[in-house]
């Protein structure tokens, strides 16, 4: 076969080649070449990566949210149905008393420490990690905790500092966030469902929450409320996981019932007494006879919760209904002037408490605990809302004095309940409504 040179190839043929060139090898080099637009080949691999002519990038691939979504993924795009899934984060606070008594006592860091009242009755309110690690654990008697570890550093909690701090942390996560639903001093719930990227942003307030405020943040991320929270607590302190529902059901199959959110500890014992032991166990259970033993709502509710069902909504919660001051005294007291005195105080604080919210209620109410906790609750319904310490006093005192209790008191309480706002607060919270 005679060969020219390239100077010297005709011209039919060099064109021929600087179109090759151009547009990569000719169909007929099967393996190597590009589909031509619209042929079988080419809509057989539209969602396969695509060759491009640039050398740089010489294989590019479609755009995440064009890829079918992998199997468990939590990403925000859309179902079956095009209605866009949830995402829905649980945010909790790592230790949060202790965290801010750490801030306020860097001195004490690493070393086991203990908020709690010094009361002989008092119960902790939070101990930091490195005291967990000898069984301490919050709601625990203070005493327990001091027989459990002799070294361990017991402060009293300053609620002022922690509600500040909450308020901190909390007011920056609603500025990068619109929906967020605070359940707690420490935690709340976050619907990202409208980010495209959820899980960066999540990243960047956890982020700047520890730069601006020191504390440190655990977040779960699901496709619901339920998922979110277990995630959250299960991978704590410092924790940042996002799974599916199918993913938790698998993943959670062999840990207590008591993991569930909603299933507390009657309920546990219950279902471990028909064998239900672990979650996998309470999915693997007839639904029929979870609901001939407990109802037909509370079966159907418990089935959902085991395989991580959960629709329930993540929303800014509504106006406080009532608010509460009570005490607990260090030794049980059977004066009724004493009582009399607690009750007048709890009062003045109450009152002081609502008349800076700007709310009043109609409802009174007093809490009686006695040494053998017996609780007893006593109310009246007034004809006017009010927050003047003048006109609840009297009814709280004639609340306790119709009742007398014949045993020594162990707890007071006072509440105010049936509130509502002044009309003007009313109408600048519509008004801030979003439209």
């Amino acid at each position: 076969m005679r060969r020219f040179a390239a100077s010297r190839r005709p011209r039919r043929w060099r064109s021929r080649a600087s179109r090759a060139r151009r547009l990569g090898p000719t169909t007929r080099r099967r393996g190597c070449s590009a589909p031509w637009i619209g042929s079988r080949r080419w809509r057989r691999s539209s969602t396969r990566p695509t060759r491009t002519r640039s050398r740089r990038t010489r294989w590019r691939r479609f755009p995440a949210r064009s890829w079918p979504e992998r199997r468990g993924s939590i990403c925000p795009r859309r179902d079956n149905a095009g209605v866009p899934r949830r995402v829905i984060a649980h945010c909790d606070i790592d230790a949060f008393y202790a965290s801010v008594e750490l801030l306020r006592h860097p001195e004490l860091k690493g070393k086991p420490l203990v908020v709690a009242h010094s009361g002989p009755r008092s119960v902790v309110t939070t101990a930091s990690y490195e005291a967990r690690t000898f069984g301490i654990d919050s709601a625990m008697p203070a005493a327990r905790a001091r027989a459990l570890c002799p070294d361990a550093i017991f402060i009293e909690p300053d609620h002022k500092a922690y509600r500040e701090k909450s308020t901190e942390v909390w007011d920056l996560v609603r500025a990068r966030v619109p929906v967020v639903q605070q359940v707690g001093i420490d935690e709340a719930y976050l619907d990202v469902t409208a980010f495209e990227k959820p899980l960066p942003v999540l990243r960047e307030l956890v982020a700047e929450v520890h730069d601006r405020t020191g504390m440190f943040v655990s977040v779960g991320v699901g496709p619901s409320r339920l998922v979110a929270k277990t995630v959250s607590g299960s991978f704590k302190p410092r924790a940042f996981k996002a799974l599916s529902r199918e993913q938790a059901c698998e993943l959670f199959a062999d840990r207590p019932t008591r993991l569930l959110q909603g299933v507390g500890p009657k309920t546990a014992e219950r279902l471990a007494a028909f064998g239900a032991h672990t979650v996998g166990d309470l999915q693997r259970m007839d639904e029929e006879l979870l609901i001939e033993h407990f109802g037909d709502n509370w079966g159907t509710y418990i089935k959902a919760r085991a395989w991580f069902h959960d629709d329930s909504p993540v929303a800014a919660p509504g106006p406080a209904k009532s608010r509460s001051n009570e005490t607990t005294f260090p030794a049980d007291v059977d004066d009724h002037g004493q009582l009399e005195a607690t009750l007048a105080r709890l009062t003045e604080e109450l009152c002081a408490q609502l008349q800076r919210k700007d709310v009043a209620g109609r409802n009174i109410a007093i809490k009686v605990r006695l040494d053998d906790w017996t609780t007893v609750t006593r109310a009246r319904t007034i004809g006017e809302r009010t927050n003047d310490p003048g006109v609840v006093l009297p009814v709280v005192l004639d609340l306790f004095r119709g009742y007398a209790p014949a045993r020594p008191v162990r707890l007071l309480g006072v509440r105010l309940a049936a509130f509502e706002e002044p009309p003007a607060r009313s109408r600048a919270s519509q008004m801030a409504l979003p439209v």
